[in-house]
Formats: structure tokens, C-alpha cells, sequence
């Protein structure tokens, strides 16, 4: 019996056959690797080999990119499996389509090699799906309601509870947050000043704010949107509709980040 470990299995899509072989070669020695050279042949060897990931380039005679991974998240056997684009364009529209579509990453062509394993690294590696789960900081003065915001969200990202609002400064200069959960009123401060305490560290000048309260006046509302709360979530909510709205922001979130380090 062979101790090797079992090696993750690439399918590559472009119609370009040079580019094919290319990537076959960089890719051989540490993945298994099927070229496919359209969409049609894409699904033939789908019949016959389930991947851990797919390579898609964008222009494409027939079937372009964007409509042959449209397919794959149309069918409940497909859906779940990562699409990477690696693409000659460089224009920030085709990342956000590919992104917007569901695509986990996207390269721009030429890629060098060790830039092209390091990425595929990271999308099969423990840590992407643990240590850099997104991070959420929620911060009631409920232990409670922690409790349960901890129940609903802890599968999924790394959740850490503040019920101090008065020690944001010190937490985050221990932690970045992906996405802050805060109770509008709070004793010492308001969810209001810790929007304040938030925007004035540059790399949080964008990151979501979500209200999640049981405060439900339109003026608070209009005040917390307009004072940039990307969503209001009256309490008690739903851990369904909590996790959903979660997943809807971060994702806005990470698409807005890798847009800003194209080019």
C-alpha cells in the first residue's frame, strides 16, 4: 500500500491549447491535473472525475467563463466545487462579474508560477477554513444575547464577544474584524460612539457595521444609516436570517477588498 498522500484534482478549462499544457506542466508535480479545452469537454470529464477545483479562463469560444460557471452553480452536483478565473483581462469589471458569479479567486495572465501554487495553496489548506474564517466582534452588554449571536455565527466565522463596549480601543489593537455585530445602546457607550472609535483606524475605514438592537424608531434608524451602518437587525432575530445576513455582508465585504488589489 503507497503512504503518498492522495494529491487534490485540478480540472483546467481554456481553449488556448499552449496555455493548457503550460499549466498541466507547472501543476503536475504537485496536483493531478485534467485539461479541458471547452466547456463541453469541462462536463464530460465532470462525469467521470470529481475535482477539488476548477480553473476557468474568461474568453472562450461557445460557452465563455462567466456562463460555464453560471452551470456549475445551477447544478446541486457542481455548485459546491471552487472556480478559480485566470484571465488575460485586467479590467476590474471582469473581477467583479467573476466574483459576483461565485468564483473564489481570480488570476491575472501571466501568472508566475510560484504566485499560481501559492493561491492554490491557500484554497486547499486547513487554515483557510479555520484560522482565516472571517472574524466577527460583537459587542452587547447582554451576556445573553452574546450567548446566542456565539450559538448562531461560531460554525461558520470566528466570533469574538465584547460585553464592554468601553474596551473596543484595546481589543482591536489585538484583533481586525471582518465585520462588527454592536448593540446600539449600551451603558458608557453607544453603539453611535463605538462607530467613531471604529472609523478612525484606517484599515476600518470600510469594514461593515451591522446594528443588531431591539431599538426600532425610525429616527435611530435613519441616524445609524446614515452614520454608514451597512444593516439595522432588530432583535430577536431568526439564527437562520442572522447567518444569511452575515454571509450577504462579507461577502460584499471581500469582494470590495480583492476589486482594490487589482492593478
Amino acid at each position: 500500500m503507497s503512504n503518498e498522500p492522495v494529491r487534490k484534482k485540478i480540472i483546467c478549462v481554456d481553449d488556448v491549447h499552449f496555455m493548457l499544457l503550460s499549466l498541466k506542466d507547472r501543476l503536475k508535480k504537485h496536483y493531478e491535473v485534467y485539461p479541458a479545452q471547452s466547456g463541453e469537454i469541462l462536463f464530460e470529464i465532470l462525469t467521470r472525475v470529481k475535482p477539488d477545483l476548477i480553473m476557468l479562463d474568461i474568453s472562450m469560444p461557445e460557452a465563455d467563463g462567466y456562463e460555464i460557471i453560471r452551470q456549475l452553480k445551477d447544478d446541486i452536483k457542481f455548485k459546491e466545487i471552487p472556480v478559480i478565473f485566470m484571465t488575460g483581462r485586467t479590467d476590474k469589471a471582469s473581477a467583479v462579474k467573476a466574483l459576483e458569479l461565485g468564483a473564489v479567486d481570480i488570476l491575472f495572465k501571466p501568472v508566475s508560477e510560484a504566485k499560481l501554487l501559492e493561491r492554490l495553496d491557500y484554497q486547499f489548506s486547513p487554515e483557510k477554513h479555520h484560522e482565516n474564517r472571517p472574524v466577527i466582534l460583537a459587542v452587547d452588554d447582554s451576556p445573553s444575547i452574546l450567548k446566542s449571536v456565539n450559538y448562531a455565527l461560531n460554525g461558520k466565522y470566528r466570533v469574538y464577544t465584547l460585553p464592554y463596549p468601553e474596551k473596543m480601543e484595546d481589543v482591536l489593537r489585538l484583533t481586525t474584524p471582518d465585520l462588527f455585530l454592536i448593540d446600539c445602546h449600551m451603558p458608557k457607550i453607544s453603539g453611535f460612539g463605538l462607530i467613531d472609535i471604529i472609523r478612525k483606524i484606517p484599515v476600518h475605514e470600510e469594514t461593515p457595521i451591522v446594528f443588531l438592537t431591539s431599538e426600532r424608531d425610525n429616527d435611530t434608524v435613519f441616524t445609524a444609516i446614515s452614520r454608514g451602518v451597512c444593516d439595522y437587525i432588530v432583535k430577536p432575530v431568526d439564527d437562520e436570517i442572522l447567518r444569511g445576513k452575515m454571509a450577504a455582508h462579507l461577502k460584499d465585504f471581500m469582494k470590495r477588498r480583492i476589486i482594490r488589489s487589482v492593478n
